[in-house]
């Protein structure tokens, strides 16, 4: 599985410990235009430096990304750039002056990937299946001149490619069947032990397996957990039984490849809410990300033992339809404070939650429950919490190789749902929470 990536480092392919700014990234000679991105080979997760040279003093030209997914989508992005006095260009440095975005924004190629206009619109992109054998290709091409939207390239100038790697050779990718649960494990290259994290999405279902895979490459035992959609496993939203999310912990604290003396979780949307009622209820749970949540259990009703929260409910007359055809879900969602037994009793909770959300979250007002679980802490006299709160951000935080997305199509509805945010604002905020995530899970999980 590991062949292709341990292959190339046997060639001194430049891997993701290569830091852009290495004497490969160095500008070439004027004459034949050239186009470097160093390093060529990298984590996702990772910045690279893009840079031209042998252009003419002040030429204007465009640079285009275009990846090609397992499903034969093709997503792209452009920019418009001018070369400075002495025909050399750096991204890091540059402003871009038209297309995809604008400014100096080093990767904004990579953040505002999106489907190219042939294919349907408001679609993901995500990273191939085999995460731990086939890197995402991203297409290169430097061309004359300004390119508008919707008209033909210029002429090519020069071309690389880009390889972004989901997995560093050595991380060990195992699919779980274990009793009633179900996922996949990513073991970091080592003896171990390591913090073991589990990983929970949305209410997009199945399993996604992207964040648990980079989570390895950063030391963490990291268990990617569906819990409907999957399998055998329920293939619609029905009520939840907390005692599948407890066997799943169990399972991942007793590995021998995971110290102790508990476990994390980092949740997203849904599964946000999942990881609070985890660290409330079960007692191995010792630290809880809580990406885009609610302060109460949300869609379905959640049992465990003699316990029952049930679920604040969405109002289907309050979503807005737009004039481009979004909906609108802002102001769909019941109040939890109307339904009071919804309301998850963090106050329970002995570890440290750590809450993620963005200040335009579309979806719902993330940052408003956010504040609400941590009035309930403060009046508990509690403190085991930190709050990372960002303007122009959306609801879908996520690690920085995800591309933003304006509009998503949503899986019940089947009609394009608006998230939120500001596309580079937005990329900003997954880079920087997503360094600080990974600083909040080792500094409590060790």
């Amino acid at each position: 599985m590991l062949g292709r990536a341990a292959s190339w480092l046997l060639r001194g392919g430049c891997g993701p410990w290569r830091c852009p700014g290495s004497k490969s990234c160095s500008p070439g000679w004027r004459g034949a235009a050239t186009l470097s991105v160093t390093p060529q080979r990298s984590l996702a997760d990772e910045p690279v430096c893009i840079r031209a040279a042998g252009l003419s003093p002040h030429q204007e030209v465009t640079l285009r990304a275009q990846v090609l997914t397992d499903s034969e989508q093709m997503f792209d992005s452009s920019a418009q750039y001018r070369a400075d006095d002495r025909g050399l260009l750096d991204v890091s440095r540059s402003p871009s002056l038209g297309g995809d975005y604008l400014g100096v924004v080093p990767m904004g190629l990579f953040w505002t990937l999106s489907p190219a206009s042939m294919e349907m619109p408001y679609q993901k992109l995500r990273p191939c299946t085999n995460l731990t054998g086939r890197p995402m290709r991203v297409d290169l091409s430097l061309h004359s001149g300004h390119t508008q939207a919707g008209m033909i390239p210029g002429q090519i100038l020069a071309k690389q490619v880009v390889e972004r790697w989901y997995s560093k050779p050595g991380v060990r990718w195992i699919r779980l069947r274990e009793g009633k649960i179900r996922g996949s494990l990513f073991l970091p290259p080592g003896n171990g032990p390591f913090p073991g994290v589990i990983d929970l999405f949305g209410d997009e279902g199945g399993l996604t397996e992207f964040r648990a895979c980079l989570l390895a490459n950063r030391g963490f035992a990291a268990f990617a957990l569906p819990y409907f959609g999957f399998e055998d496993l329920p293939m619609i939203l029905t009520d939840f039984h907390l005692e599948y999310f407890e066997e799943a912990a169990n399972y991942l604290w007793k590995h021998p490849k995971v110290k102790g003396p508990g476990i994390g979780v980092i949740g997203s949307s849904k599964g946000a809410d999942l990881a609070l009622s985890m660290i409330t209820f079960i007692p191995k749970v010792k630290a809880s990300v809580c990406i885009s949540g609610c302060n109460a259990n949300t869609l379905t009703d959640l049992y465990y033992k003699d316990m029952h929260l049930s679920s604040v409910t969405c109002n289907i007359d309050k979503i807005i339809r737009l004039d481009s055809g979004v909906l609108d879900m802002s102001g769909s969602l019941s109040n939890p404070n109307e339904n009071q037994k919804s309301i998850i009793p963090l106050e329970k909770a002995e570890g440290h939650i750590l809450f993620v959300v963005g200040e335009d979250d579309k979806i719902w007002n993330s940052k408003l429950f956010a504040e609400e679980a941590i009035k309930r802490l403060n009046a508990h006299g509690k403190d085991n919490y930190e709050l990372l709160s960002y303007p122009g951000a959306g609801h879908h935080i996520e690690p920085p190789c995800s591309p933003y997305c304006f509009a998503l199509i949503d899986r019940f509805l089947g009609h394009p749902v608006l998230s939120g945010g500001e596309p580079i604002k937005h990329c900003y905020a997954q880079e920087d929470s997503w360094q600080k995530i990974q600083e909040f899970l080792h500094l409590h999980l060790h």
